[in-house]
Protein backbone atom coordinates (compact mmCIF):
# COMPACT_ATOMS: atom_id res chain seq x y z
CA UNK A 1 0.00 0.00 0.00
CA UNK A 2 1.12 3.19 -1.10
CA UNK A 3 0.38 7.01 0.82
CA UNK A 4 0.52 9.30 -2.09
CA UNK A 5 0.05 12.71 -0.37
CA UNK A 6 0.24 13.46 3.68
CA UNK A 7 -0.46 17.00 4.74
CA UNK A 8 -0.82 18.47 8.84
CA UNK A 9 -2.06 21.50 9.29
CA UNK A 10 -0.80 22.50 12.58
CA UNK A 11 1.19 25.41 12.27
CA UNK A 12 -1.53 27.54 13.98
CA UNK A 13 -0.88 25.81 17.43
CA UNK A 14 2.69 25.34 16.91
CA UNK A 15 4.32 22.26 18.97
CA UNK A 16 1.60 21.70 21.07
CA UNK A 17 2.15 18.42 22.37
CA UNK A 18 -1.59 17.61 23.17
CA UNK A 19 -2.58 18.14 19.44
CA UNK A 20 0.16 16.07 17.73
CA UNK A 21 -0.35 13.02 20.05
CA UNK A 22 -4.46 13.23 18.85
CA UNK A 23 -3.83 13.94 15.46
CA UNK A 24 -1.54 11.18 15.39
CA UNK A 25 -4.47 9.22 16.20
CA UNK A 26 -6.47 9.94 13.57
CA UNK A 27 -3.19 9.50 11.24
CA UNK A 28 -2.87 5.86 13.15
CA UNK A 29 -6.98 5.25 12.48
CA UNK A 30 -6.77 5.45 8.74
CA UNK A 31 -3.56 3.95 8.52
CA UNK A 32 -5.12 0.42 10.19
CA UNK A 33 -8.69 0.93 7.86
CA UNK A 34 -6.55 1.15 5.42
CA UNK A 35 -4.74 -2.40 6.42
CA UNK A 36 -8.16 -3.79 7.71
CA UNK A 37 -6.74 -3.94 10.91
CA UNK A 38 -9.59 -4.74 13.14
CA UNK A 39 -6.92 -5.42 16.05
CA UNK A 40 -5.43 -2.13 15.68
CA UNK A 41 -8.72 -0.11 15.62
CA UNK A 42 -10.14 -1.88 18.24
CA UNK A 43 -6.79 -0.71 20.24
CA UNK A 44 -7.32 2.50 19.79
CA UNK A 45 -11.72 2.67 20.55
CA UNK A 46 -12.52 3.86 24.02
CA UNK A 47 -14.86 0.96 25.65
CA UNK A 48 -17.51 3.20 25.61
CA UNK A 49 -16.92 5.26 22.16
CA UNK A 50 -19.53 7.24 20.70
CA UNK A 51 -19.34 7.15 17.46
CA UNK A 52 -21.80 8.29 14.30
CA UNK A 53 -21.30 7.90 10.65
CA UNK A 54 -23.52 9.39 7.45
CA UNK A 55 -23.14 7.72 4.26
CA UNK A 56 -25.08 8.18 1.03
CA UNK A 57 -28.31 6.71 2.05
CA UNK A 58 -27.84 5.90 5.33
CA UNK A 59 -26.84 6.72 8.94
CA UNK A 60 -24.98 4.75 11.82
CA UNK A 61 -24.20 4.54 15.14
CA UNK A 62 -22.14 2.72 17.44
CA UNK A 63 -21.40 2.81 20.91
CA UNK A 64 -18.45 0.46 21.37
CA UNK A 65 -15.64 -1.28 19.57
CA UNK A 66 -17.02 -4.42 17.96
CA UNK A 67 -20.40 -2.32 17.00
CA UNK A 68 -17.79 0.23 14.94
CA UNK A 69 -15.63 -3.13 13.63
CA UNK A 70 -19.33 -4.32 12.27
CA UNK A 71 -19.78 -0.90 10.86
CA UNK A 72 -16.52 -0.82 9.29
CA UNK A 73 -15.58 -4.02 8.01
CA UNK A 74 -19.38 -5.32 7.98
CA UNK A 75 -20.82 -2.65 5.70
CA UNK A 76 -18.46 -0.21 4.82
CA UNK A 77 -15.35 -1.99 3.16
CA UNK A 78 -16.43 -5.74 3.13
CA UNK A 79 -13.87 -9.10 2.49
CA UNK A 80 -14.44 -8.19 -0.86
CA UNK A 81 -13.23 -4.69 -0.73
CA UNK A 82 -9.64 -4.78 -1.19
CA UNK A 83 -8.09 -0.84 -0.23
CA UNK A 84 -5.11 -0.64 -2.43
CA UNK A 85 -4.06 2.80 -1.60
CA UNK A 86 -4.08 5.44 0.55
CA UNK A 87 -4.24 8.27 -1.72
CA UNK A 88 -4.44 11.25 0.71
CA UNK A 89 -4.98 11.82 4.25
CA UNK A 90 -5.15 15.67 6.17
CA UNK A 91 -5.04 16.36 9.58
CA UNK A 92 -6.21 19.13 11.70
CA UNK A 93 -7.47 20.36 14.46
CA UNK A 94 -10.74 22.45 15.09
CA UNK A 95 -10.95 23.42 19.11
CA UNK A 96 -11.09 20.97 21.13
CA UNK A 97 -11.36 17.77 18.06
CA UNK A 98 -8.82 16.91 14.91
CA UNK A 99 -10.22 16.24 11.82
CA UNK A 100 -8.94 13.94 9.36
CA UNK A 101 -9.67 13.74 5.72
CA UNK A 102 -8.72 10.54 3.46
CA UNK A 103 -9.28 9.63 0.42
CA UNK A 104 -8.78 5.60 -0.63
CA UNK A 105 -8.35 3.40 -3.62
CA UNK A 106 -10.68 0.65 -3.67
CA UNK A 107 -11.17 -2.44 -5.98
CA UNK A 108 -13.86 -5.14 -5.68
CA UNK A 109 -15.32 -7.26 -8.32
CA UNK A 110 -17.76 -4.07 -9.51
CA UNK A 111 -14.56 -2.34 -10.28
CA UNK A 112 -11.94 0.41 -9.13
CA UNK A 113 -13.44 3.10 -6.83
CA UNK A 114 -12.10 6.42 -4.65
CA UNK A 115 -13.98 6.75 -1.51
CA UNK A 116 -13.38 9.99 0.47
CA UNK A 117 -14.22 10.45 4.18
CA UNK A 118 -13.67 13.15 6.39
CA UNK A 119 -13.67 12.00 10.24
CA UNK A 120 -14.13 14.56 13.75
CA UNK A 121 -12.73 13.24 16.55
CA UNK A 122 -11.53 13.43 20.14
CA UNK A 123 -9.97 11.18 22.77
CA UNK A 124 -9.50 10.17 25.95
CA UNK A 125 -7.03 8.30 28.16
CA UNK A 126 -4.47 7.74 24.47
CA UNK A 127 -8.15 6.09 22.82
CA UNK A 128 -10.81 7.67 20.31
CA UNK A 129 -13.42 8.37 22.86
CA UNK A 130 -16.13 10.85 20.42
CA UNK A 131 -15.76 10.28 16.40
CA UNK A 132 -17.75 11.47 13.43
CA UNK A 133 -17.49 10.49 10.05
CA UNK A 134 -18.86 11.87 6.69
CA UNK A 135 -18.10 9.83 3.64
CA UNK A 136 -18.72 10.61 -0.02
CA UNK A 137 -19.28 7.03 -1.36
CA UNK A 138 -18.15 4.33 -3.50
CA UNK A 139 -16.86 6.58 -6.37
CA UNK A 140 -16.06 5.35 -9.94
CA UNK A 141 -12.12 5.80 -10.47
CA UNK A 142 -12.02 8.01 -13.54
CA UNK A 143 -8.86 6.94 -15.82
CA UNK A 144 -6.87 9.78 -17.50
CA UNK A 145 -7.15 9.32 -20.94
Amino acid sequence: MNVTDVTAGNSWFGDNPLMAAEETMGAEFVAALAAKDSEAIAAMLDPQIDFRALTPGRSWEANDPPQVLETLFGNWFEPSDEIIEVLKVETDRVAQRERVGYRLAVRNPEGSFVVEQQAYLSGSGGRIAWMRVLCAGYQPHQTAS
